[in-house]
């Protein structure tokens, strides 16, 4: 039986120095996204002590990539032309992301190219629906508590298929019905059979679930230290719209 195995097996047996030197080595493969931060976070290492920007206010960092977006609807990208010189330069040493994105998994979301971001600016989670589910706030969790994220942008999209799909609610084949109890909500409280209407507010209720389901990020927004924002983007236009989160559904409240 491996070492491994005996961890598992036998958990009363691991030390809790053991325990911490475990989560040392999976923050620093990343790993740790996987388990969830909730319980682990004091455990973690801090935000990287050096990498580019990182001293960027969350006011700072939405503006960046609110910035990246006017130039990608205006046929103007930059990003492209920095991902090699990124990727020989210091993409094996690390990642400095400076704002997390919680974005649909269609193929017209291409998160990096909607914001014209390099590689290593954004720390992407995608999910049909954009949909808080466990594995998707532990992985910004990791985000916000071991990268330092400033901001998390919660972006639905038009022509949303998976928002089509919960106000149908139509017989469908596999797991895909598993989407429907996260997206329903947004049905109901909308009181819209308009997708593009539901979208806006599935975007607001998924940014407010991620920010009352997390401590981690709780903590974060109180402080002052992160912004949490929902959004919509128009695959027709290439352009990003913030929402406001209304007062009732906000952290506290």
């Amino acid at each position: 039986m491996s070492s491994n195995q005996s961890l598992t097996e036998n958990p009363a047996k691991c030390s809790k120095t053991s325990r911490r030197e475990l989560l040392e080595t999976l923050a620093a493969t990343g790993a740790v996204a996987a388990i969830g931060l909730g319980a682990t976070a004091p455990a973690l290492a801090a935000a990287p002590e050096a990498g580019p920007d990182n001293t960027l206010t969350p006011e700072q960092a939405l503006k960046e990539v609110m910035d990246g977006n006017a130039r990608f609807v205006a046929g103007a990208p930059t990003a492209h032309l920095k991902d090699l010189a990124i990727i020989k330069a210091r993409a094996a040493e690390g990642q400095w992301p400076v704002v997390g994105v919680l974005s649909c998994a269609d193929s017209r979301v291409p998160v990096e190219m909607v914001f014209d971001e390099p590689i290593g600016r954004l720390f992407v989670t995608r999910v049909a629906g954009n949909i808080t589910t466990p594995e998707i706030i532990a992985s910004l969790e990791y985000g916000v508590a071991v990268l330092g994220i400033k901001a998390v942008v919660v972006m639905g999209h038009s022509s949303c298929g998976a928002v089509k799909a919960a106000i149908e609610n139509p017989e469908v084949p596999g797991q895909i019905s598993a989407l429907f109890p996260a997206l329903l909500p947004a049905v109901y409280m909308s009181a819209s059979s308009d997708p593009m209407v539901v979208t806006r507010q599935n975007a607001v209720i998924q940014a407010a679930t991620l920010i009352n389901s997390s401590p981690v990020v709780e903590a974060k927004v109180k402080a002052g230290e992160l912004k949490v924002v929902p959004a919509v983007y128009d695959v027709a236009t290439g352009r990003v719209e913030m929402l406001p989160i209304p007062p009732a559904m906000r952290v506290g409240k």
